[in-house]
Formats: C-alpha cells, structure tokens, sequence
C-alpha cells in the first residue's frame, strides 16, 4: 500500500470523500476545507488586541463611550468570523485613515499657531516634546498598516462566509 503523506492534499482530500463509498456527499476541495478551517492571523489578532485595548481604555476614560462599545461589539464579530465584520474592519480603517490624513488640516488654525513650538506628548509616566509632524506621520503610519492588515488575503480568508447575521436562515 502506498502512504498518503506524499501526496499533495487535493488528491487525499477528494480520495478520502470518493472511498467513503457515499454518493450523496460532495466533494470537498482542499481550497473550501482550508477556508473553513483557516484560524485566526497573527495580525488580525493584534489588531483586534489593539482595538480591544483602546476600546477599553477610551471606556474607562468616558471619552467616546458609544464609538468604544461599538468598535468593541465589532471585535466580537471579528473573533466570531462574520463575514460582516470583515467588511466593518475594512471600512473602519478606510475611514480612519482619511480622518487621520486630514488631520493635519482639520487642526489648521491660523490665529492660535505658534511655529516652531513642540506639542508635550504624554504616556504614562513617559513626558516628551515631539512636534506635531511627527505624531501626525506615527499616526498615519499606525492606520495605512490596520488597512494593510485589513486587506490581506490570509483575513479575508478568515472570514466565513456562511456565517452572517441574518437571524431567519
């Protein structure tokens, strides 16, 4: 008997459906059982760590409390796999992206600018003089890599999209 270690998955996937000896089941390609069973990405995971941290902490500070629970509700369906959740995700970080990108603009006032004089920047215990252009550069860095990771094919594939929420099917 020959092993089936060697052979390419498609073929011990359709082998293993067609040796069942059922003809009423379908042939599963290995494409559909790898999308049913892709597991979480790694950058998917810390985006949603980073949501669920800011969601949290925007919480506790009751700034934006509705925008924090909704982008929280928006991590449980991600973690659920709703195929919704991906198309909130995308458009979310589209959205953010602009805003931060005309950030810049939005906080243009010509009668309270002072040249030359860097914004304090607090973390924590960390105090630091950083001018503007900087934390404006960090911040679009931040949303131009949460749309990069929102549209990669391995989250998309994630996704399933028999799952939705559609309550009467």
């Amino acid at each position: 008997m020959e092993s089936h270690t060697s052979k390419p998955v498609e073929e011990a996937v359709t082998e293993t459906v067609s040796d069942t000896g059922n003809q009423e089941q379908p042939k599963a390609s290995a494409a559909e059982l790898a999308k049913s069973k892709a597991k979480l990405p790694k950058r998917l995971g810390a985006l949603c760590l980073f949501f669920a941290i800011a969601s949290i902490s925007g919480i506790v500070a009751k700034q934006g409390v509705l925008f924090c629970v909704l982008t929280l509700m928006m991590v449980v369906a991600i973690l659920g796999r709703q195929r919704t959740a991906m198309y909130m995700l995308q458009g979310y970080t589209v959205i953010q992206l602009g805003l931060v990108s005309m950030l810049p603009v939005i906080l243009y006032d010509p009668d309270n600018l002072v040249v030359g004089n860097p914004s304090i920047f607090r973390l924590g215990e960390l105090e630091a003089k950083v001018p503007d252009y900087i934390i404006f550069a960090i911040l679009i860095l931040l949303s131009m890599l949460q749309v990069w990771i929102a549209f990669t094919p391995k989250v998309k594939a994630y996704f399933n999209s028999k799952i939705n929420m559609n309550i009467m099917s």
